[in-house]
C-alpha cells in the first residue's frame, strides 16, 4: 500500500479502532448490580452503591458506575446488596448411612438446596464427619458443591452418630494433622451430644485446637449435674472458642420454672458469669436447629445487652420444616427482636469470617471473591417460631432476591439477572 491510499484509509482505520475500544471500554465488568442499598460492616458501607463484578471476583464498589460498562446490568434498586452469608453452623454431609445419622446420614442434608435462596454462599460443617471419615465428606460433598463447604471436624474419629460416646476414639493427634492435611477446608473442632463430663472432649477439642492453632466449637447439654457451664466456658475454653446454641433452654431444674446452666435464670436475668464469658472472648453463636433457640432465652438476653457473636442455622433435615426453616428466618427473628439490619447482616457475614479464621470471606472489598446476597426486606404481618413452638408476631421478613457465587448467579427469585423475553 502506498502512502497517498494509506493517507485515505486512515481515518477509517483510526474510527474502527476507536469502536473498538468504546465497545471494550464500554463493557469493562461481566455484571453490575445497579441502585441498590449496599451494607458491608467490614468496610463500614451502609448507604446506596452500585457494585462492579468481573471475572469472579469484586472490582468496584461506588456511587454511581454507568450501566454502559456491564455487560449484564442487574436492577437492584430497593433492596440491599450484602457480602454472601456465611453459616457456621450446618449439617450437611448427607447420605445413606442410618447408623451414623449425621456422618454420611440421613438427618443430613445436600448444601446447595438449602444454601443458595438464602443467600447463603459459605456453610461450615459442625462435626458430621471425623477424621476417619472426612475424606469421603470431601469427595462426595465439598468438592462437588457449588456452595462453599467448609468444616469442624468432630473430635470423635468416627464422626457424628453411634460412637460419639467413646472417649477413647477422641484423638488430639490424629485430628489436628488431618486439619493441617486438609487446611483448605478444615477450620476447627467440634464437640457434640456427649452424655458424660463435658471437660473429656472439650479438652480434648482444645488440645486438637492448640496443636493447629484452630478454633473450637462445642455444643452445651448441660448432663450429667457434675458438669459446670461456668467452668467450662471459664476454665476450659479459650478466647476465640465457639459456644453455639447459645440460646438453648438448657436442662430441666426439679426446683425452678427455668432452666438450669442457661443464660438466663428464674428471675429473667443473664446470669454474671456470661458477660464475664463474652468479654473474656469466648464467641457466642446462635445455632438455631431443632431445640436451640427460644424466644424466653433470646428476649431478655438482647434487652439486657447481650447479644449474638454470629448467627446460624444448624440446619438439619429435622429443623428445615420447623421453627428455623432458613437463614433468612433465623436473622428476621433479631431483626424483629430489635437489632438493626446492619448488625445483623454483620453478625451473618464478617464476624463468622473472622472466627473461622478466613478473612477473605464475608466482605465486598474490590478484589474479593464475588459471594453476594441481595435481599428484600418486606412488611407486612409474619409470624416467627421458636424451637418450643412459640412464636413472635413481627412487621419485617428477609427474603433472598439474588444469590451470587464467585461472580456467577446461583438463585434468581425473579427473573432479575435473567434475559428478558419481548412482549408481543
Amino acid at each position: 500500500m502506498n502512502l497517498k491510499i494509506f493517507r485515505i484509509f486512515l481515518p477509517f482505520l483510526t474510527g474502527i479502532l476507536l469502536s473498538m475500544s468504546a465497545i471494550l471500554h464500554a463493557q469493562t465488568y461481566d455484571i453490575l448490580l445497579k441502585g441498590g442499598h449496599l451494607i458491608d460492616p467490614k468496610n463500614k458501607i451502609n448507604e446506596k452503591m452500585d457494585l462492579a463484578i468481573n471475572q469472579g471476583k469484586v472490582v468496584r464498589v461506588a456511587a454511581d458506575i454507568p450501566a454502559s460498562s456491564a455487560k449484564k446490568v442487574i436492577d437492584v434498586k430497593g433492596l440491599y446488596v450484602t457480602p454472601g452469608l456465611i453459616d457456621i453452623h450446618v449439617h450437611v454431609f448427607a447420605g445413606t448411612n442410618k447408623e451414623q445419622h449425621y456422618m454420611d446420614g440421613p438427618n443430613s442434608l445436600p448444601p446447595d438446596g438449602f444454601t443458595l435462596r438464602a443467600g447463603v454462599t459459605t456453610v461450615v460443617d459442625a462435626g458430621s464427619s471425623g477424621w476417619r471419615s472426612f475424606p469421603l465428606f470431601k469427595k462426595n460433598i465439598i468438592d462437588q458443591s457449588k456452595t462453599r463447604v467448609l468444616a469442624f471436624l468432630n473430635i470423635v474419629g468416627d464422626g457424628m452418630g453411634a460412637n460419639e460416646q467413646d472417649s477413647t476414639d477422641m484423638s488430639p493427634v490424629m485430628a489436628a494433622r488431618f486439619a493441617e492435611y486438609y487446611k483448605d477446608d478444615i477450620v476447627g473442632f467440634k464437640v457434640a451430644h456427649y452424655n458424660g463430663l463435658q471437660s473429656i472432649p472439650v479438652d480434648s477439642a482444645v488440645m486438637a485446637g492448640k496443636l493447629s492453632k484452630r478454633p473450637v466449637m462445642i455444643d452445651w447439654r448441660g448432663m450429667p449435674p457434675s458438669n459446670s457451664f461456668e467452668r467450662l466456658l471459664m476454665k476450659h475454653l479459650r478466647p476465640g472458642d465457639i459456644l453455639t446454641h447459645m440460646y438453648h433452654a438448657g436442662t430441666r431444674s426439679p426446683t425452678a420454672p427455668f432452666y438450669k446452666e442457661a443464660l438466663v435464670d428464674q428471675n429473667g436475668r443473664v446470669k454474671q458469669y456470661i458477660f464475664n464469658a463474652q468479654n473474656r472472648g469466648i464467641i457466642f453463636d446462635v445455632g438455631h436447629g431443632g431445640n436451640g433457640f427460644v424466644f424466653s432465652q433470646a428476649m431478655p438476653s438482647l434487652k439486657q445487652g447481650l447479644y449474638p457473636n454470629s448467627i446460624s442455622s444448624d440446619l438439619h433435615i429435622g429443623n428445615m420444616n420447623a421453627g428455623m426453616k432458613d437463614m433468612n428466618n433465623i436473622m428476621s427473628k433479631f431483626l424483629n427482636m430489635g437489632m438493626s439490619l446492619n448488625d445483623v447482616i454483620l453478625k451473618s457475614t464478617w464476624n463468622p469470617a473472622q472466627y473461622i479464621q478466613r478473612p477473605e470471606l464475608g466482605h465486598l472489598s474490590p478484589g474479593a471473591e464475588a459471594d453476594i446476597a441481595v435481599l428484600n426486606v418486606k412488611n407486612g404481618d409474619f409470624g416467627f417460631i421458636d424451637s418450643h413452638g412459640f412464636v413472635l408476631k413481627g412487621s419485617q421478613k428477609l427474603e433472598t432476591e439474588l444469590t451470587i457465587r464467585a461472580g456467577k448467579i446461583v438463585w434468581d427469585l425473579n427473573g432479575r439477572g435473567a434475559t428478558k423475553i419481548e412482549s408481543k
